[in-house]
C-alpha cells in the first residue's frame, strides 16, 4: 500500500502541476512508470484506485484519461460511501443534509428565475391529490434537485445529490409507515416554493429546515424502537 500511495501521490502532483489536465490521456504505462520511477504493478494499482474515485477514466482499448474533475463527477464516489452506511450512521448524514439544504434553498431563492421557481409549483401540481409513495418520492427528489442546482453552487448541489441514495430509502419507509407523511410533505414543499416565489429567503430556509428535520426526527424514532 505504501508503494501504491506513492504512485497515487505522484500522479496527483502531475495533475496539480498542470502536466496532466482534465481530458488528457495518460502516457503509456511503460513510459509513465519509467518517468515516475515506479513499477508497472504499483502504477496499475494507483490507476485503479484513482479510477474508483473518478479522478481517472479507464477506457478499455483506448487508454486512461484524466476525468473532467468537475465536482459532480468527483463527488459521485461519495454516493457509494453513503449507500453502505448502517441505519445509525445514516442519521449523521441527515444532520449534514440539515446543515446544507436550508442554505442551498436560501441561495436558490435569490438566484433562481421567476420561471424556474414557478416550475417548482408546476412540478408539485403533477402529483395530483392522491399520489403513490413511489411518485411522491420521485417528485420529492426532483424538487430538491432543482433547488440544489438553483443555488448556483455546483459543489453544494453535488454534495446534496450524493446524499440522496439512503435518503431515498428513508423517504419510502416514511411514506409506507406514516399515513400523514404524504400530506405533510406536500404542504412543506408548497410552503418552501411559496416563500421562494415571494423571495423570502429566510422563510424558505426555515421551511427547508423544518422539512429535513421532520424526516430526520422520524428516522431517529424508528432507530430507537
Amino acid at each position: 500500500m505504501a508503494v501504491t500511495d506513492e504512485a497515487i501521490e505522484k500522479i496527483k502532483r502531475m495533475i496539480l502541476g498542470g502536466e496532466l489536465r482534465p481530458g488528457d490521456r495518460l502516457p503509456r504505462e511503460a513510459e509513465l512508470s519509467a518517468s515516475l520511477g515506479l513499477s508497472r504493478n504499483s502504477l496499475r494499482e494507483a490507476v485503479r484506485a484513482l479510477a474508483l474515485i473518478n479522478v481517472l477514466d479507464v477506457r478499455h482499448g483506448d487508454g486512461t484519461y484524466v476525468s473532467s474533475l468537475e465536482p459532480g463527477v468527483m463527488l459521485d464516489a461519495m454516493t457509494f460511501v453513503v449507500d453502505v452506511q448502517r441505519d445509525d450512521s445514516l442519521l449523521e448524514f441527515f444532520e449534514v443534509r440539515r446543515l446544507l439544504e436550508p442554505s442551498a434553498t436560501a441561495m436558490a431563492t435569490t438566484r433562481m428565475s421567476d420561471e424556474e421557481i414557478a416550475g417548482l409549483a408546476d412540478l408539485l401540481d403533477e402529483l395530483g391529490p392522491d399520489p403513490s409513495v413511489e411518485d411522491l418520492v420521485a417528485n420529492d427528489q426532483e424538487f430538491h434537485r432543482r433547488i440544489a442546482l438553483g443555488s448556483g453552487n455546483s459543489v453544494l448541489a453535488s454534495l446534496i445529490e450524493s446524499l440522496s441514495g439512503p435518503l431515498h430509502r428513508a423517504r419510502v419507509w416514511r411514506g409506507l409507515s406514516e399515513e400523514s407523511a404524504t400530506t405533510r410533505t406536500l404542504a412543506e414543499h408548497r410552503a418552501i416554493q411559496q416563500a421562494m416565489a415571494t423571495r423570502q429567503h429566510d422563510v424558505a430556509r426555515a421551511w427547508a429546515q423544518v422539512h429535513v428535520a421532520g424526516v430526520e426526527q422520524w428516522l431517529r424514532q424508528v432507530s430507537a424502537d
